[in-house]
């Protein structure tokens, strides 16, 4: 059933204004579902096509980087339609049911191609199944993002919101770290590929059914976006809270997406450890989680800002260590551990500060859009990691990268380059960017009081 609980007013106590946890579990259950196979995706799907499917490395990568010019179109459409949506399931909700069937064939389409086709036929099936998920994904990521924004208006209890989020949705990433590990242990990876794309498309559908039941909508947001998509978004980038954010956004995407897509090939070709690939994982994932509290603390007592930028400053050291170190000694798990720790802060923070900001945009334009900011902001996430992709793929390429097979001392330096000093400069601009973001608390609550006396 839908609830109207109308805005609380921000001079509630702590107590009053908390989600409880039953709605934080509801929201957070599907993320549990999809990052299973996210894992999958974002670790193992490049390797898959390079070392199982044979597909060329520039290939794949023009392939990832292509499917983005689709969303370019499928992100903001999405956006606004769910907006402007009116329905007796809410103008989120509807989405997240209708998207759930797509997002399983999706799956099994990118995992399962049919073992007869090989060349340019499993190149046009790979372009297919990439659309098919992708315009699936959005249908669902969009709404299920947009929802999240709006179970709160509260400064502090949007931290903890994504921040018990973060932590929920570990379970899902442990799980994909383990079908990881299954995968990479299966002597016949297409067949263990297809069973995994059946048994992972019908958890997926059933999780998204089944939690999509519980989530509360505000009844009163129904229908409240603008009236034109092209002024949907182009508000977005007017917002300059947001604009600053968006660029900082993309820019710590890119180096997430960095490690999960080059990790099987630093510990392949570069540390040749590649039965610990999961491990590593779990290394990098780990510490995101456990030290939660302490980023939500940490938001909490020096403000969402500083805590971030000092992460995304930090983050480039490691980073430059990585290319410089030589074996994986004892330093190599310290400076995963370190990946880690500083990525959980942006984790939890980012979409925090992203509904501050969407509120910003309600005070100057009266609309509740946070399907267009969504929208925008899904489309700068998959833009990063396929721009990861796309110079992973052409440097590979160029590099005379050869799989399966040890690699030249040439190859080997492009690969530590592009893992390591890449994405170091990218936190680097990152944090000093974000240092000039002056949304706090205090203009968010001006901001919030002056929204509820207008409503």
């Amino acid at each position: 059933m839908i609830t109207s609980a109308p805005v609380q007013q921000t001079s509630e106590t702590p107590a009053q204004t908390r989600l409880p946890l039953g709605v934080i579990w509801s929201f957070t259950g599907s993320r549990v579902a999809f990052s299973i196979m996210g894992v999958m995706f974002g670790v193992y799907l490049m390797k898959y096509a390079t070392d199982v499917l044979l597909i060329a490395p520039a290939t794949m990568g023009i392939l990832l980087a292509a499917a983005r010019l689709w969303d370019a179109f499928t992100d903001p459409l999405v956006g606004y339609l769910s907006d402007r949506t009116r329905s007796r399931y809410g103008r989120r909700r509807v989405w997240l049911y209708a998207s759930a069937l797509p997002v399983a064939i999706g799956v099994v389409m990118v995992w399962a191609p049919p073992e007869s086709l090989s060349g340019a036929g499993l190149v046009l099936w790979m372009v297919v199944a990439l659309l098919v998920y992708e315009t699936a994904s959005t249908a669902y990521a969009i709404p299920h993002g947009a929802l999240g924004m709006e179970l709160t208006p509260h400064y502090h209890e949007r931290t903890r919101l994504f921040g018990y989020a973060h932590m929920i949705g570990f379970i899902g990433s442990v799980l994909g770290m383990g079908t990881l590990q299954l995968m990479t242990m299966a002597e016949d990876k297409r067949t263990f590929a297809f069973d995994l794309s059946l048994v992972a498309g019908v958890v997926v559908l059933v999780a998204i059914v089944v939690t999509t039941r519980f989530l509360p909508e505000r009844a009163e947001y129904q229908g409240r976006g603008n009236d034109s998509v092209l002024r949907a978004v182009t508000d977005v980038f007017r917002n300059g809270h947001a604009r600053l954010l968006l660029i900082v956004f993309a820019i710590e995407t890119y180096g997430i997406a960095s490690i999960m897509t080059l990790t099987p090939y630093l510990v392949t070709y570069v540390f040749p450890m590649e039965a610990k690939l999961v491990l590593v994982m779990m290394t990098y994932a780990l510490p995101q989680v456990l030290f939660t509290p302490f980023w939500m603390w940490l938001a909490r007592r020096v403000g969402k800002q500083r805590a971030w930028t000092g992460a995304l400053l930090c983050s480039a050291v490691p980073f430059v260590c990585f290319f410089l170190l030589q074996e994986a000694g004892i330093t190599f798990w310290i400076l995963t551990f370190l990946c880690g720790f500083l990525a959980g802060c942006g984790a939890v923070v980012q979409p925090a500060i992203q509904a501050d900001v969407i509120d910003y945009d309600e005070l100057t334009t009266g609309d509740r859009k946070e399907g267009a900011y969504l929208a925008v902001w899904n489309l700068v996430r998959k833009c990063s990691a396929s721009l990861c992709a796309l110079i992973t793929g052409l440097v590979l390429q160029f590099a005379d990268f050869e799989p399966n097979m040890v690699q030249s001392e040439e190859t080997v330096h492009a690969i530590r380059a592009v893992f390591g000093l890449l994405p170091a400069a990218c936190y680097l601009i990152g944090g000093l960017l974000f240092s000039r973001f002056t949304f706090n608390e205090l203009e968010h609550r001006a901001a919030r009081e002056a929204i509820d006396r207008r409503a």
